[in-house]
């Protein structure tokens, strides 16, 4: 049995690792791992891959940035010739990227069965790009499994019949809490002076962005990056910067005095122990919404909707919008100690990948070893 699976950008990575480490342990079963290219760089793509202990991909495509008409179109041209060579059974697509919608729409023209791994999010916000990439995902798969609840009752509204849809869980978070312990040993800390060898940390926050809209409006940005900046004096907030942002960011003048502390983009490990000690998160990230759920870290959502209501309904999450005054006081409060403690989302358990993976091979008609049947 041939399944060949797609990933586009590092949230895709974190994604995949899991599933691939089960496919890889399944005799009888080749796992081609294709790589969009659309995250190519060290510090997006390379890095992971080292430190999730991902196999590096069968096929680069190679993409590159781009619009999202180009990135989509150029991933399914490039993608028809590897499945007509590689003539898979199942194309595996995790995610909402790019390269999720136009692995699916390559698969399902080629009368290939498609699986989407984090199906039914829905952020009910259409000017999204993720938004119409994750429903064009769900209408072309033959096997949608949900992270969530809201996923499931969102495919049921939707029509999808009963028999495609499975509540799996988080793979992501498979990831987290195999790599939790390994990332306590990172050093990030010490190397940027917000912990003294044997000390506790200071008190410090992280900041993401990267959402077209809050990082494309020169004022939009810099009145986010003001209003974080002045949450608290003394107060350092890591910035790992997108290239996206940091682009952007070119354009703008220099905060004066501000607490910023703006770095590259982080390993997996490295920004993992950033978070996992932080006081607080603040992002536009759905992937870290869910991250800090389970970690139990505070986190301020700088947006006005979320399609990961479970991150807000169970655990640390709260969405703040982009009104600075706002996201300053939910930041002093969560500061002051008053914000939600939360709990792991129903099957946020470290064993989604393995549910997936049995599921797919009793479907598929393959003897799943007994690992695979505790689902």
């Amino acid at each position: 049995m041939k399944i060949l699976s797609i990933v586009g950008a590092r949230p895709n990575f974190m994604k995949i690792a899991p599933l691939a480490a089960e496919f890889q342990a399944l005799p009888g079963v080749e796992h081609i791992l294709v790589h969009s290219g659309q995250h190519y760089d060290e510090a997006l793509s390379g890095s992971f891959f080292r430190d999730l202990g991902l196999p590096r991909p069968d096929i680069n495509l190679e993409v590159g940035s781009g619009s999202h008409a180009f990135q989509v179109a150029e991933t399914l041209k490039r993608l028809e010739g590897v499945m007509l060579e590689r003539r898979p059974d199942l194309v595996l697509v995790v995610g909402d990227v790019n390269a999720t919608m136009a692995g699916a729409l390559a698969a399902a023209k080629l009368c290939i069965p498609v699986a989407h791994v984090e199906a039914g999010l829905r952020s009910f916000d259409a000017t999204m790009p993720e938004e119409i990439n994750r429903k064009v995902t769900d209408v072309l798969s033959a096997y949608l499994f949900a992270s969530e609840a809201s996923g499931v009752e969102n495919l049921r509204r939707e029509g999808v019949a009963e028999e495609r849809i499975f509540l799996a869980g988080n793979v992501m978070i498979d990831t987290l809490l195999r790599h939790r312990e390994a990332s306590a040993r990172s050093r990030v800390l010490l190397d940027l002076g917000l912990q003294a060898e044997g000390a506790e940390p200071c008190p410090y926050a992280v900041l993401t962005l990267h959402r077209p809209a809050n990082v494309d409006d020169p004022a939009m940005l810099e009145r986010l990056l003001r209003a974080v900046s002045s949450i608290r004096p003394g107060l350092a907030v890591v910035f790992p910067v997108h290239p996206r942002t940091r682009e952007r960011m070119q354009a703008m003048a220099p905060l004066q005095g501000a607490g910023l502390m703006p770095l590259p983009p982080q390993g997996y490990l490295d920004f993992l122990h950033l978070m996992d000690r932080a006081s607080l998160v603040l992002t536009d990230s759905g992937g870290i919404q869910e991250e800090t759920t389970v970690l139990g870290v505070p986190c301020l959502t700088l947006r006005e909707n979320t399609e990961r209501p479970a991150t807000v309904e169970h655990g640390t999450n709260q969405l703040v919008g982009l009104d600075p005054q706002r996201i300053v006081a939910a930041a002093r409060r969560v500061l002051d100690g008053d914000f939600p403690r939360g709990r792991r989302p129903p099957l946020w358990d470290g064993h989604a990948a393995q549910r997936i993976v049995g599921t797919l091979m009793e479907r598929l008609g393959a003897a799943a070893p007994a690992a695979h049947a505790r689902s």
